[in-house]
């Protein structure tokens, strides 16, 4: 399940389009202001922003600019949903680093297809690519798990798992989350199997010192941090 943050001051159209998110299977949380939709971000990263340009305070430009320039946000998908219809308007969005711009009043089928596209492009990129994250490096393309010079041996399942938490930094996810998406909905295994993979997964990682990155978020399931400094839960 993709989460999506609608960040729009119109209580109408937050709500329209949350109604149509849920519907199709979205979770979704909503901010009204910018200072709301960074505090949102960073308490747990979307999958996708939905952005208004004209907030309370800081505009949805600033903000796409800020998120674009922090490492922890550059890749974070953004739709950019406003009434401004100027042509320079929309250059200035785009190049703020908004992925996609469409101008109200607009067809929520449309909104959705757009979504839709945006999450599909992003995708393949988070699958295919090597990821880094504090110096703890995993290349799919070679199927390997490295920090510096030192290489990391980790089980297949232990792979799969370190790939989909590294390609979600910062998201919390459910033990059945991670079974739907690490192992598949059509595998029928208790959710504690989750926590005997984690602990292998952090012994794996513990010689190079990376072993905090992999915290358990109590009562809610597990995250991978991107901060160095973190403390192991």
């Amino acid at each position: 399940m993709s989460r999506v943050l609608v960040v729009e001051d119109e209580a109408a159209i937050a709500e329209l389009i949350s109604l149509n998110l849920r519907h199709a299977g979205y979770e979704v949380s909503v901010a009204t202001t910018a200072d709301q939709a960074q505090s949102e971000v960073t308490r747990v990263l979307p999958d996708l922003v939905i952005l208004d340009w004209m907030l309370p305070g800081q505009s949805g430009l600033s903000l796409a600019k800020r998120w674009r320039g922090d490492p922890r946000t550059k890749d974070l998908p953004v739709i950019m949903l406003t009434a401004r219809t100027d042509e320079t308007d929309k250059v200035a969005g785009l190049d703020a680093g908004a992925d996609d711009y469409l101008t109200k009043p607009f067809s929520t089928n449309e909104l959705m297809a757009r979504i839709r596209a945006v999450l599909r492009r992003k995708a393949p990129e988070a699958l295919d690519s090597a990821v880094e994250i504090c110096g703890l490096r995993l290349d799919p393309a070679t199927r390997r798990v490295s920090h510096g010079e030192n290489e990391v041996k980790v089980g297949p399942t232990e792979f799969r798992l370190l790939h989909f938490l590294m390609t979600h930094p910062e998201r919390v996810h459910s033990r059945s989350q991670l079974l739907d998406r690490v192992w598949g909905d059509h595998v029928f295994i208790e959710e504690r199997t989750v926590d005997v993979h984690v602990k292998r997964l952090r012994e794996a990682l513990a010689p190079v010192k990376c072993s905090h990155l992999i915290e358990t978020v109590r009562g809610a399931g597990y995250r991978l941090t991107q901060q160095a400094s973190a403390l192991t839960a």
